[in-house]
């Protein structure tokens, strides 16, 4: 369901012809219906570490509720945070879109404030960790164009580059995606210089109910140093959750009965 949050940012100016264009596209929206779109919702438990450059530590728990509007279009998503004190009831909601930004809020309940996250904030972290708000939701791909490398039994080697590079801090990255599952396992980020600053990795996948899911990944800042692990449990597809729950109300009113984890 989440599998995470984190694997979806495929794209790149591609200089290969039309129909390697297209196929590299192709590859790109089989990988997102994979990891963003099993069943037609989903809820996990999730926990990030993160690890500073001084190798201090921070916990982060949390709940994800994920609804499908239209498989492969528009999506519901909304985080419950219960770990630690400090984040504890702070709500992130998301309603993903094809055709225009995703609608990002985040509720902070020290200060009973619901705030949009603007579309330029959504390459920052996410509540301090080395994930980024886009990393959780999933990147739309019509943002990016695509080309594929390389491809081996077992891989695809794909390059990609934002169609507005002014509005990412990247210059390309490389994503490489399992063809027996079909999920992005690793995506590395080079910055203008070349010089590869940002890493994402698969580090667990499993079969849940038929769908093959990352259940444990790490995010890596090569250049300053830490990184950001996160594993996901209690993993349910197809719950039949309703429309209503992902709503604004839920920022201040959570969904009780849909937050348990042991239905």
């Amino acid at each position: 369901m989440m599998k995470n949050a984190v694997f979806l940012l495929l794209s790149g100016l591609s200089l290969a012809s039309p129909i390697q264009a297209q196929e590299a596209r192709d590859i790109v929206k089989q990988a997102e219906l994979t990891a963003y779109y099993a069943g037609d919702d989903g809820r996990s438990a999730a926990r990030m570490i993160i690890t500073d450059n001084q190798g201090r530590k921070q916990m982060r728990q949390f709940t994800i509720l994920r609804r499908d509007q239209v498989d492969g279009g528009a999506q519901d998503m909304m985080v419950f945070f219960s770990q630690p004190a400090d984040v504890r009831d702070t709500v992130f909601r998301v309603v993903k879109h094809t055709d225009s930004d995703d609608d990002r809020w985040l509720y902070l309940p020290g200060l009973d404030l619901v705030k949009r996250i603007s579309a330029g904030d959504k390459r920052t972290s996410f509540v301090g960790s080395h994930f980024f708000y886009e990393d959780v939701s999933g990147r739309n791909t019509e943002l990016d164009d695509f080309s594929l490398l390389t491809q081996n039994d077992d891989h695809y080697l794909l390059e990609g580059k934002a169609k507005d590079p002014a509005s990412v801090e990247f210059s390309r990255y490389e994503v490489k995606i399992d063809k027996a599952s079909m999920l992005p396992v690793q995506i590395r980020f080079f910055d203008n210089q070349g010089r590869q600053y940002r890493q994402v990795d698969a580090l667990k996948v499993e079969n849940i109910d038929g769908h093959p899911t990352v259940t444990h990944s790490r995010v890596q800042d090569l250049l300053s140093g830490g990184q950001t692990e996160m594993q996901f449990r209690f993993i349910k597809y197809d719950l039949g959750l309703p429309e209503d729950i992902f709503s604004e109300r839920s920022l201040r009113t959570p969904p009780r009965d849909w937050l348990n984890l042991r239905d």
